[in-house]
This record gives C-alpha cells, structure tokens and sequence, in this order.
C-alpha cells in the first residue's frame, strides 16, 4: 500500500505596502502575527508591481485602503476605484487585478483592505476574524 501526500497547496496570502510610507506599512506590520495565528498560511510580501498572475488563479491580498472605515473583505475588483473613494494604496492594483481577471489569468480575488490609519491590534483581530469566517470555513 502507498500512501500519498496531499497534493492541496498551502494557502497564501499577499500582502502589499511600504514599510519606508507610514500610511501604508500596517498590513506589512501584520505579517509576523497573522503567521503565528495562521500557521497553515503562508503571508508573502508583494510589491504589487510584481506580476500577481504568477501566484495561481486564486487571489487572497491583504492592502492598506482609502475610503473605507472598518476591514472589509472585496471579492469584485470592480469595486475598487482609482480615485480616493475606495483604493488600495499601491498604484495601479485595481486595474491590473481587472484587467488580469478579464483575461481569465485570475479566477477569484480576495481583498482583505485594512482603513488608513487603524490601529494595529484592532486591524490584527479584525483581519485574523474574517480569515477565518472566509477562507478557513468554506464560507466564501
């Protein structure tokens, strides 16, 4: 008899910022205690001018954005704007994860967008919440 490892990828989640840009360094900030909560998780840092495709047809991003007052969770890039009403902080994002879904390169997108400005602790239990009720529960 063989027994086979299973062939499931281990979860990953990208996160983006700029540790040198205080308004956008918290979700960078999240990244050594989300990986001590969600060990099954791998949090990989991404500039997000780096080619996001290269990371499967499933997106799960974590992001600092404008716009907003709580963690949300967005599933559609659609919803994201380039102007101030609901952006991610890195240039550009929005439209490539549009444009990278419309060419089929991408299936399904997660954003975990953390507000400008919240408190560390606050994004940490907010953030650690909705990964569980997401992605760990099947409930997407």
């Amino acid at each position: 008899t063989h027994r086979f490892k299973s062939c499931r990828r281990r979860m990953k989640i990208l996160v983006f910022g700029n540790k040198l840009v205080e308004k956008d360094r918290l979700a960078l900030d999240l990244i050594e205690p989300l990986s001590k909560k969600f060990p099954r998780i791998e949090f990989k840092e991404l500039d997000p001018t780096e080619e996001i495709q290269k990371e499967g047809k499933e997106i799960n991003i974590i992001d600092v954005a404008f716009g907003i007052k709580n963690v949300v969770l967005i599933k559609d890039p659609n919803q994201l704007y380039d102007n101030n009403s609901l952006s991610l902080h890195g240039l550009g994002v929005s439209f490539d994860l549009k444009l990278l879904k419309k060419m089929g390169m991408i299936e399904k997108v997660r954003i975990f967008a953390i507000p400008a400005g919240m408190k560390k602790e606050k994004a940490l239990d907010d953030v650690s919440r909705l990964i569980r009720s997401t992605l760990l529960s099947g409930n997407d």
